[in-house]
């Protein structure tokens, strides 16, 4: 018994599988490639593409060393503080509320929000006397302020409010947003 190799014909066949067309030839890698024609650029100029790549603008920013911390403190009149930990339910319930906060006209380009993680930067944490995740820590020009332990929106957005014009300790926002009435 003897076996015969079946080779396809050396001579090119074009068929027509749903709508791509293909061409055969005696090579099995060819019959792979789509029929288009292959056209050469008739310039050498490259066209400028459509759109731009830039780096996306975080509005919280992510201490990885303690000097960044210092840093930020320093050069920003109001800093927004979030003593995180990854393991943390409230603090990923409050994240989203805190990245949609630094984005809010109201308070972008006025305070700088950042966090940090206090299982990599745990001596961070001890300097800054964290007790508890998350802890909301307000510096104003460069001195502690104000801290808010939990993941309490409203009392957190007081807080916002009240460093945000430019008052510091004990002053009002203004009347720009003003306290609901006491029942």
């Amino acid at each position: 018994m003897s076996f015969r190799l079946l080779a396809r014909p050396a001579t090119t066949t074009a068929f027509r599988s749903g709508l791509r067309t293909t061409t055969r030839t005696s090579s099995p890698l060819q019959s792979l490639r789509p029929a288009f024609p292959q056209t050469t650029p008739t310039s050498s100029v490259t066209k400028p593409r459509a759109f731009t790549t830039t780096t996306p603008k975080m509005t919280v920013h992510i201490f990885e060393t303690a000097g960044q911390f210092k840093e930020a403190v320093a050069a920003h009149p109001v800093v927004v503080v979030d003593a995180f930990a990854t393991w943390c339910g409230p603090c990923k319930a409050i994240a989203p509320q805190i990245a949609k906060w630094a984005e809010d006209p109201e308070f972008k380009d006025k305070i700088y929000f950042c966090k940090f993680d206090v299982d990599h930067l745990p001596e961070l944490a001890q300097e800054l006397g964290i007790r508890a995740m998350p802890t909301f820590i307000f510096y104003k020009d460069g001195d502690r302020v104000d801290e808010l332990m939990g993941a309490n929106p409203p009392a957190l957005l007081n807080l916002l409010r009240k460093y945000l014009g430019g008052g510091g300790a004990g002053a009002s926002s203004g009347g720009e947003h003003p306290e609901p009435p006491s029942l």
